[in-house]
């Protein structure tokens, strides 16, 4: 594996078995550092090993609690950089704040710039994320982002199922490219759900578009956290005669009020990522995991190897 006597890979709080999975797949060892906090929730960061001179990469989801994990993400960069470590790569598999990406109302942040802005101020030096949720957040660092995709995962799982009487629908038209994507992928008809938005956490469907009566329908998105896009494009697709309806989403970030809404049962099925330290008991949520994903973008980066081949896929 080149050059892995020399790579260091450290772990956050926010997804340690992902991390540790990402290890597994390398065939290293998970680094030895302490993450923690003050009682007075001051995170603090200490490597129990020398990294004077590798590349390290620290493995850390900015979601909920994303202000703690974005915090101690940058003190962790800080704590390498005083350790002079080599290189250091912010291993992100969500990207937290990437939906503030604009200013889409008067004299508000753009908060996933100023992240962008912190982190660079932290001295990192690469970036390695997945599926960001606005693709130009790329553009906000002045340092190399290797920006990866699901889709392979998903795309292995839907592979050992009969997809012949499926329709591949995007639950609203802004996520159209991504669901055409999935549709060439495997030869489905397309289909999209008109929506509206009354609220921040509550979405009001409209219409629909697409092959629905008597088919299963697979909901592609990049994020749910509420779900309630999901649910109410679901009832519309139900009511319209879809046989069964299922969803694939990159990052399931759920709070409370989207676990009720999964428990509802208008969505058949939620396939899902590991990029989110999250557990789904009682739910209808399957798991696939980005380690391998992850992990061999991580081997080619420190071996100074093209990772192009790890998303190079139609449509994406």
């Amino acid at each position: 594996m080149g050059k892995t006597s020399s790579i260091k890979i450290f772990s956050g709080t926010s997804n340690l078995p992902l991390a540790q999975e990402i290890c597994s797949y390398l065939g290293v060892s998970l680094g030895d550092a302490l993450v923690t906090a003050f009682p007075d929730n001051e995170s603090f960061v200490r490597f129990n090993e020398n990294i004077r001179g590798t590349d390290v990469f620290l493995v850390q989801s900015t979601s909920s609690p994303a202000n703690h994990n974005v915090m101690e993400l940058l003190i962790m960069i800080d704590a390498a950089r005083r350790a002079s470590a080599h290189r250091v790569t912010a291993v992100i598999p969500f990207f937290g704040y990437a939906r503030q990406d604009r200013k889409d109302q008067p004299r508000v942040p753009i908060t996933s710039k100023l992240v962008a802005n912190l982190l660079v101020a932290a001295g990192v030096n690469r970036i390695l994320t997945m599926d960001l949720h606005a693709q130009q957040i790329q553009g906000f660092f002045d340092i190399p982002v290797d920006h990866l995709y699901a889709a392979p995962v998903f795309f292995d799982e839907l592979q050992s199922r009969d997809v012949s009487n499926m329709t591949i629908f995007s639950p609203d038209v802004g996520g159209m490219k991504m669901a055409n994507a999935y549709s060439e992928l495997l030869g489905c008809p397309l289909g999209f759900v008109a929506k509206r938005r009354t609220g921040a956490s509550t979405v009001e469907a409209m219409n629909l578009v697409g092959e629905v009566e008597d088919r299963e329908i697979l909901l592609v998105d990049d994020m749910t956290e509420t779900a309630g896009t999901l649910t109410a494009a679901a009832k519309l697709l139900k009511e319209r005669g879809a046989r069964k309806v299922s969803a694939i989403v990159s990052h399931c970030v759920l709070n409370e009020t989207g676990r009720e809404r999964l428990k509802s049962g208008l969505l058949d099925e939620l396939i899902t990522t590991n990029s989110v330290g999250l557990e789904y008991r009682d739910l209808p949520i399957q798991q696939l995991s980005v380690a391998s994903l992850l992990g061999e973008a991580i081997r080619r980066t420190h071996t100074d190897s093209s990772i192009s081949s790890l998303f190079k896929i139609k449509g994406f």
